[in-house]
């Protein structure tokens, strides 16, 4: 899947030093990383690329450029667009996430209800529960409908990036998002 899925969209160098390996083990690194939640300097480089040695701060480069060029968004609406015929859009599911950040990290500040540094985002699902969208994270320290016409916008921009209709899509969300505002922006 990774090669005829992925692999397409990443760009590659036009200039300077091709990497000693593979895009397709770099990009196997990454995924690991990412579906595992471990740190960048746990990541076990050396048994998920084999051809070379390679070292984890490598890895963190290329993840870092391709995030930075918006590569990672581009595959995501890439593959909801191309499944979107797979999935149960009957209704969509929209909540938000209170996430501990014990370690800190970049938008995280206390938050009183969880006595511990949180982060927030706000995030989108079909009926089945499968992610289709995901705000930018937010300090943790105000409630969900913190600045939601920014947050909801930048939900609802994946699902139009997708090809996926909302006319007449019915949003489920929990009471503490009834607010005049999200109302509005849902009618429009």
């Amino acid at each position: 899947m990774i090669e005829f899925e992925i692999l397409k969209y990443i760009p590659k160098n036009k200039r300077g030093f091709s990497p000693k390996v593979s895009f397709l083990s770099i990009v196997n690194a990454i995924l690991y990383k990412l579906k595992t939640g471990l740190q960048w300097y746990m990541l076990p480089v050396k048994s998920l690329i084999l051809e070379s040695d390679y070292s984890r701060n490598s890895v963190y480069h290329h993840f870092m450029k391709w995030s930075e060029m918006g590569v990672w968004e581009k595959i995501w609406t890439r593959l909801l667009k191309a499944r979107r015929i797979k999935m149960d859009l009957s209704h969509i599911n929209f909540d938000g996430s209170h996430t501990p950040c014990t370690k800190g990290g970049e938008k995280v500040s206390y938050q009183g209800r969880k006595k511990r540094k949180t982060t927030n985002a706000l995030y989108l699902t079909d009926k089945n529960g499968i992610p289709l969208a995901m705000s930018e994270p937010e300090a943790g320290s105000h409630h969900d409908t913190y600045d939601i016409g920014t947050h909801f916008t930048e939900v609802i921009s994946v699902l139009k990036a997708s090809e996926i209709n909302m006319d007449g899509l019915f949003m489920n969300a929990d009471s503490g998002f009834d607010c005049r505002h999200l109302r509005t922006l849902c009618s429009q």
